[in-house]
C-alpha cells in the first residue's frame, strides 16, 4: 500500500511539475535562451573615422541622413492634429521635417513588418523579388508565437515543426549567432554601396535586421562604419536600472519573449558586444552628432535607425516624468519613449544647422511599419485599421517626409501613393547615382516629381506579400486575399480611405482583375529562403489585452 502511495504521490508531483512548466513556458523558455546569451563588455568610446580638415570648394554633392523609427503608429507623431494620448506627447522636431519639406500623404512601408520593409528600403526592390520575405526570427521565437495564445483569445496560432526541415541548416542551432544565417543575399545591392561608390561617406546607426552572417552585416554591405545591433530589437536601458520605466504587457507572448532574452549592448563595425552609454536612442545619437562632426567636410550618408518606439516597453525616467498629465501606466511610458526619440531626432537636425549643413541635406523621415496592436493601444494607428503585421492601412500606412532646403518646397503635399521602395532612387538621384541596370528597381526617383519635371502617379501599382498574405494597391483600388482564411476585402480608397466599406462582392470583377495581378506577381516573384514558422492570427479592429468576439474581424499572418 506504502507502494502505491509513493508511486500515486509521484504521479501528482509530475503532472504538477508539468502544469507548472505549461503555465510558466515562456520563463522557461527565457530562462534558456537568456543563459545562451553572448558575454557584453564594458561601454568604451567609438572613435570615427575623420574627414578633410576644409571642405573642398565648389559645390558638393548633399549629404543625405535617412531616419527610420521603429514601430511608430501613424497617429504616434502630432503632424496631423493627432498624436499619443491624443497630442499630449508634441513631436515639434519630427514635425518640422515634414513642414520644411513634403509630406507624402500616401506613404507606404515596405512591408508590414520590420525586415522585409528595411529590405526594401536598403534595395529599392520587392523583398519577394529576392526571398527575404519575412522577419529574421529565432526559432524559440518561432515556436512562443506560434503556440502559446493570448488569454481568452478565440482563435489560436500555429507552429509548423514539419517545416523546420526547410529552414538553412545553421538557423535552426541554439545559439544565439543563428538568426544570422537568415539574411539579405550579398548579391543584392544597398544604397549605402550605391552612395559610397559615388565618394560619400556611409554610417549606419541603430537596428540593422537584415541579417549577419558573412557578406550580409552592414560594415559588409555598403556602410563605411556601422554602430548597432544585428537583431531585430534591443533594451533601451538594464530592465532594474534606476534611470527606467518598464512596461509589460502580460498577455503577449511577443512580449514575455523578448524581455529576457534581448542584451543591452551594440557592436562597432563587427566589433564583441559592449554596452551603450545609457539610454539607448540618447547614446546613439550622441554617436550620431559625433559623426557629423567628423564629416562635415566631405558629403555623407547617414542611416540612423534606433529601436524606439519597438518594445519593450521602456522610457527614460527623465521623459517619464515630464508627462505626469497621462494617468495610464502603459501610455505614459509608450509617450516618453515618443517624447524622447522626437528630442534626438532634433538633437540631429540642430547639429546640422550648427555645422552649416542643413541647406544642403536631403532629410527623409519614416517608420518601417504601422504601431504593434500587442502593446495593447487603441489609438496608435487612427484614423486607419490595423496593425503592425496586417496590410490594412494601419500596417502600412505610415508617417513619410522629406526636406531639402531650396530643392523641396516647404509645406508640400504630394497625394499619390509613394513608398519606402524609392527611397533608394531618390538619395540615389540626390547624390547624381546611377541605380543597377542588371535587375528590377521596383522604385523610382520622386525628386522629378517633386519639382515639376514629371507628373502624374509614381506607381500605377504596388505589391505586398508575407506567405499566403498578400496586397495590390492599384490607382485607387486596394485588395487583400488572406488565403489560409479564404478572405479577400476589396476597399477604393479614393472615397473610403479608412477600409470601412468592403467592395469584394459589389465588386466581383475588379476583385478577380486584381487577384489576378496578385497571381501574375508571384509568378514574376522569388520563393522565400526560408519558410514560415508560424500562422499567427492578428485582429483588425483591437489592440492586445482586450475581450474578444467572435465577430471580430481578422487576419492570419505568416512569419
Amino acid at each position: 500500500m506504502k507502494i502505491w502511495t509513493w508511486l500515486i504521490g509521484g504521479v501528482v508531483a509530475i503532472a504538477a511539475l508539468l502544469g507548472v512548466a505549461v503555465m510558466n513556458k515562456a520563463t522557461i523558455f527565457g530562462m534558456i535562451a537568456h543563459s545562451k546569451l553572448p558575454k557584453v563588455e564594458q561601454n568604451h568610446d567609438v572613435t570615427w573615422a575623420q574627414g578633410p580638415e576644409a571642405a573642398p570648394e565648389g559645390t558638393r554633392p548633399p549629404n543625405v541622413v535617412f531616419i527610420l523609427a521603429d514601430d511608430m503608429g501613424y497617429n504616434d507623431i502630432t503632424f496631423n492634429g493627432g498624436g499619443v494620448a491624443d497630442g499630449q506627447v508634441p513631436t515639434p522636431n519630427i514635425d518640422s521635417i515634414g513642414h520644411s519639406g513634403v509630406d507624402f500623404t500616401n506613404g507606404y512601408t515596405g512591408n508590414a513588418t520590420c525586415a522585409p520593409s528595411r529590405a526594401a528600403i536598403m534595395t529599392g526592390r520587392y523583398p519577394t523579388r529576392f526571398g527575404f520575405e519575412f522577419t529574421p526570427a529565432p526559432v524559440a521565437f518561432e515556436r512562443m508565437v506560434g503556440t502559446a495564445r493570448e488569454p481568452g483569445s478565440l482563435h489560436a496560432p500555429s507552429f509548423f515543426k514539419d517545416r523546420l526541415k526547410d529552414m538553412p541548416p545553421e538557423s535552426v542551432k541554439p545559439t544565439p549567432s543563428a538568426v544570422n544565417e537568415l539574411s539579405v543575399p550579398t548579391s543584392e545591392v544597398t544604397i549605402a554601396e550605391i552612395l559610397k561608390a559615388k565618394g560619400y561617406h556611409t554610417l549606419h546607426f541603430g537596428k540593422w535586421h537584415l541579417g549577419g552572417k558573412q557578406g550580409s552585416r552592414p560594415e559588409q554591405q555598403g556602410f563605411d562604419e556601422s554602430l548597432g545591433f544585428i537583431a531585430g530589437a534591443s533594451m533601451f536601458l538594464p530592465e532594474n536600472d534606476k534611470n527606467v520605466e518598464n512596461s509589460k504587457q502580460d498577455w503577449d507572448p511577443i512580449d514575455k519573449f523578448l524581455w529576457p532574452n534581448l542584451p543591452y549592448a551594440v557592436q562597432f563595425n563587427g566589433s564583441p558586444m559592449f554596452q551603450p552609454r545609457g539610454y539607448m536612442t540618447d547614446y546613439l545619437t550622441d554617436e550620431a552628432v559625433k559623426s557629423i562632426k567628423a564629416n562635415r567636410n566631405r558629403p555623407f550618408f547617414i542611416y540612423f535607425a534606433p529601436n524606439a518606439i519597438h518594445t519593450p516597453l521602456q522610457a527614460k525616467k527623465e521623459d517619464y516624468d515630464a508627462l505626469p498629465q497621462i494617468k495610464d501606466h502603459r501610455l505614459r511610458v509608450y509617450g516618453a519613449m515618443a517624447r524622447n526619440l522626437d528630442h534626438n531626432v532634433g538633437r540631429i537636425l540642430q547639429t546640422l544647422k550648427d555645422e552649416g549643413l542643413d541647406k544642403n541635406t536631403l532629410v527623409i523621415f519614416t517608420s518601417d511599419n504601422g504601431g504593434a496592436g500587442y502593446i495593447g493601444l487603441p489609438k496608435i494607428n487612427q484614423p486607419y485599421r490595423g496593425w503592425k503585421s496586417t496590410f490594412f492601412e494601419g500596417g502600412i500606412h505610415a508617417p513619410f517626409f522629406m526636406s531639402w532646403p531650396g530643392v523641396i518646397k516647404p509645406e508640400s503635399r504630394f497625394p499619390y501613393p509613394v513608398g519606402h521602395i524609392d527611397i533608394f532612387a531618390t538619395a540615389a538621384g540626390a547624390a547624381g547615382a546611377d541605380t543597377p541596370k542588371d535587375r528590377v528597381i521596383d522604385g523610382v526617383n520622386l525628386l522629378p516629381y517633386l519639382l515639376g519635371q514629371t507628373q502624374g502617379r509614381p506607381h500605377q501599382t504596388m505589391f505586398w506579400r508575407s506567405g499566403q498574405y498578400k496586397v495590390v494597391l492599384d490607382g485607387d483600388w486596394k485588395l487583400q486575399s488572406n488565403e489560409a482564411r479564404s478572405k479577400v476585402w476589396l476597399y477604393n480608397l479614393a472615397t473610403d480611405p479608412t477600409e470601412r466599406h468592403e467592395l469584394s462582392a459589389a465588386e466581383p470583377a475588379k476583385t478577380k482583375a486584381l487577384l489576378a495581378m496578385l497571381a501574375a506577381q508571384d509568378a514574376r516573384t522569388m520563393k522565400p529562403m526560408w519558410p514560415s514558422l508560424l500562422q499567427g492570427p492578428v485582429l483588425i479592429d483591437k489592440p492586445g489585452g482586450v475581450p474578444q468576439k467572435a465577430e471580430d474581424e481578422y487576419i492570419l499572418w505568416d512569419n
